[in-house]
């Protein structure tokens, strides 16, 4: 069609004027070493670039539990009591206290086995006196907390049921017993071989680590016995980010509403 491009249609016009000023320029040639090879994306053509799929994935149930607690404990106002589990050690302060715990874990059954085969071959008599450990296991560490025994007690904070553990601050702070807590279970566990234990405690170290065991104590005093804070803050309370968006155009809508009126 001969239509002046002066009498054509805005869209119309616009794509005569773009082939024109495309078919005046220079056009660009193709590199004969690099040809072009367009990717067909339908069904028997190329292959789908990846994508990640994890939000449709099925999740154990397991999974869901645990996400689902999280995100409750993080809405729900949790009582200081409960609160205070959040506030475990961090990196930093938790790798010299399981390094002393590590020089003090409890021999495994086949040390013991192979320490008891050797006193028997030599026929050396027993000394009677116990080597220092970590002692673990809820009772047996609550009766040495009680007896004033326990040097350094160690709580797991991700114990659950909660109520096993809730008490035991309270008590350590009655009998003057420095506590803490650390943030794995199992972690605890791997000290005294097993899967997990919620809280242990030394009694007593050797000579050359009292130093070690009194700089720990004298941190534990300050970040948890003494720190009346963390015992008085409640938890929880966080909205959703889609929650929180929504009270923050809420709040500047009301903010906005007072400037008006307050201008006339």
């Amino acid at each position: 069609e001969n239509i002046p491009v002066a009498e054509m249609s805005g869209s119309r016009a616009a794509a005569r004027k773009t082939t024109a000023r495309r078919a005046g320029g220079k056009a660009k040639e193709a590199d004969p070493l690099f040809p072009k090879r367009p990717r067909n994306f339908r069904i028997g053509g190329d292959i789908q670039p990846t994508v990640d799929v994890s939000r449709f994935v099925r999740w154990p149930r397991y999974v869901r539990v645990q996400r689902q607690r999280k995100v409750l404990n993080q809405r729900l106002k949790v009582p200081p009591s409960i609160a205070q589990f959040r506030h475990a050690l961090d990196r930093a302060d938790s790798v010299p206290v399981f390094k002393l715990f590590a020089k003090y874990a409890p021999e495994t059954k086949e040390a013991k086995k192979a320490r008891i085969e050797a006193a028997a071959a030599s026929g050396a008599a027993s000394s009677g006196v116990r080597a220092p450990v970590v002692h673990f296991g809820l009772n047996h560490v609550t009766h040495l907390i009680e007896s004033r025994k326990a040097k350094l007690v160690a709580i797991a904070a991700d114990t659950d049921p909660v109520e096993l553990i809730l008490w035991l601050p309270a008590l350590c702070r009655k009998m003057n017993v420095p506590y803490m807590f650390v943030k794995s279970k199992a972690r605890l566990g791997a000290v005294v071989h097993q899967k997990k234990a919620v809280a242990v405690c030394l009694t007593e170290v050797k000579g050359e680590d009292a130093a070690a065991l009194d700089k720990i104590a004298e941190m534990a005093r300050d970040k948890f016995n003494t720190n009346v804070e963390i015992r008085r803050k409640w938890g929880g309370g966080i909205m959703g980010l889609k929650t929180q968006k929504r009270l923050e155009l809420r709040e500047a809508a009301l903010k906005a509403e007072a400037a008006k009126k307050a201008m006339y």
